[in-house]
């Protein structure tokens, strides 16, 4: 079964600061902010490297 949405507790690198964030699946997603407020953080250090990890761990199972 397949969630509906994508969910980030916690979020804690570069400039965010204990985020919680839900994002809809089979969307476009845009991150928008002011210079260094953690658009890049979110979407590549935080929400990009988490499905790497995942695909990873599902290549070993």
């Amino acid at each position: 079964m397949e969630t509906k949405s994508i969910v980030v507790k916690g979020a804690r690198v570069h400039n965010l600061q204990n985020i919680d964030l839900t994002l809809p699946r089979h969307a476009l997603i845009c991150f928008t902010g002011v210079s260094g407020s953690g658009k890049s953080s979110m979407a590549f250090d935080t929400i990009y490297a988490e499905g790497q990890r995942r695909y990873v761990e599902s290549l070993s199972a």
